[in-house]
């Protein structure tokens, strides 16, 4: 018997007997012990505490117990979310060594559901990035090509799916660094509707926007994954309250009579060769009988300049508990003002410091109005232009990223131009809305090319049946 490859098949065969989970997690470890030297997407790889729970979990399977929806399956979670008495970097020298004395709801709820961890992943340090070369302990090279970036904030997770060490993966999502990724290492990537997953545990980059969803090789392994770690948290105040559906009946469901929305208005600037699967990816979902329609959505291409102010702001607050005192890096001063000049200067890296001086600036006396509180009103001008499209369309389509994943050191002295990665993603964390990106092709350099579907709050079942109709369409099923 054939050893399975998705996270369903594993948990399938661990549930069944038919496979260990021990042998489940061996197998993970061996591969990212063989290839991870040339990948650098894991930071941190638990495997004592794996192997542990492993057993544990064929121990419940011997009793006649059920482990779980992800029996036995090995994730990898990104270095930004808290696991007890395993570290939790950020990727930054400011909480190198940091061992959280809790877990985050994510990582109890995957327990819960039978997942066993293997590792913590690279990102782009306190994930402010689109490449995962911020980071402080190394740059993340994409699977299909190490000469090239992964994408970020999350790289390393989604490059420990893409290489096949871990069938999925979790990474959080302020402005694409799920989505982003997914689609340049060719893997399904899910930003759920904000509040539709705990937050709590979640080390803050911009409380109003971060979100924490699933990498996964496929449609049917994200949306079990999403189920998992989905659902009311009385921890986290902007959790909904109302229960998460389920999402594995959509992905057979299709997409006949459905309406997917072709926003006319769509800001320019992806590569022809995204834009050809682009279209291809409307072509598809046409002959799978769905309506193409087109929309409006005219404030989407204020969203960059709206995110670049909105997120440094709350990130300037954020960051400000890392001072030193109470835990992480210090560095000695004779005084406590010189300290904390120190640590800081010291502890952060260069795109860090670059957001907390825009976001600080942004909320300065004078012009709080004129910056942080016209981008509120953007955001809010973004909210209303979406729903008024989706009274026209059930989801909407982009690209994920204007590019296949570019060389590594092509965009690192140019911000800006490393900020318009996520030109396609941002609109909807913006919106509080539900995306993902889902992999339809190739284009240059036979690189994956990532098709985005957008859905309303709370759509995530209509997303994922468009998501799996895409991926019926490219016989993508891994």
């Amino acid at each position: 018997m054939s050893t399975p490859s998705t996270a369903i098949g594993i948990a399938a065969a661990v549930r069944s007997g038919s496979m260990s989970a021990v042998d489940a997690v061996e197998q993970s470890l061996e591969r990212i012990g063989a290839s991870d030297g040339d990948i650098g997407a894991f930071l941190t790889v638990t495997a004592s505490s794996a192997r542990d729970e492993a057993a544990a979990i064929d121990a419940a399977v011997a009793s006649g117990s059920d482990p779980g929806p992800l029996a036995g399956v090995p994730i990898a979670i990104k270095d930004n979310m808290c696991t007890r008495g395993i570290p939790t970097t950020c990727a930054s020298r400011m909480l190198d060594g940091w061992l959280p004395p809790y877990d985050a709801t994510v990582i109890s709820r995957l327990r819960t559901a039978g997942a066993v961890i293997v590792g913590k992943t690279n990102l782009d340090e306190f994930a402010m990035g689109s490449s995962t070369e911020n980071s402080a302990f190394g740059v993340t090279k994409n699977p299909h090509d190490p000469t090239r970036v992964p994408g970020g904030s999350s790289g390393g997770s989604a490059a420990a799916v893409a290489a096949g060490f871990v069938p999925v993966s979790l990474g959080s999502d302020t402005g694409g660094s799920i989505r982003q990724p997914a689609g340049l290492c060719g893997v399904v990537g899910v930003k759920p509707t904000y509040g539709a997953v705990s937050r709590l545990g979640l080390v803050a980059f911009a409380s109003s926007l971060d979100q924490i969803g699933p990498f996964a090789g496929n449609v049917a392994d994200a949306a079990v994954v999403l189920e998992a770690i989905a659902g009311h948290d009385p921890g986290d105040s902007t959790s909904i309250p109302e229960p998460f559906g389920p999402l594995g009946a959509a992905v057979p469901r299709g997409v006949e009579g459905m309406r997917v929305g072709r926003i006319t208005d769509l800001p320019a600037g992806a590569d022809p060769d995204v834009t050809e699967r682009f279209e291809a990816a409307f072509d598809a979902l046409a002959d799978a009988g769905a309506d193409i329609v087109d929309v409006e959505v005219p404030a989407f291409t204020y969203g960059l300049t709206a995110y670049y102010l909105i997120a440094p702001a709350e990130a300037s607050s954020n960051l400000a508990r890392y001072d030193g005192v109470r835990y992480g890096h210090r560095v000695a001063a004779p005084d406590t003002d010189a300290m904390y000049v120190a640590t800081r200067t010291d502890g952060f890296g260069a795109e860090v410091k670059r957001r907390i001086l825009l976001g600080t600036y942004a909320l300065s006396a004078g012009y709080y109005d004129a910056y942080y509180g016209k981008a509120q009103r953007v955001r809010r001008l973004i909210a209303d232009d979406f729903a008024r499209a989706y009274t026209h369309a059930d989801v909407l389509l982009t690209p994920t990223a204007p590019t296949v994943a570019f060389e590594i050191g092509a965009k690192s002295d140019d911000p800006l131009a490393m900020y318009l990665c996520d030109t396609y993603t941002i609109p909807s964390n913006l919106a509080g809305h539900p995306a993902m990106s889902v992999p339809f092709g190739t284009g240059a350099d036979g690189l994956p090319v990532g098709v985005q579907v957008l859905a309303p709050a709370v759509g995530e079942a209509t997303m994922f049946a468009v998501g799996a109709a895409l991926e019926r369409a490219m016989g993508a099923q891994r």
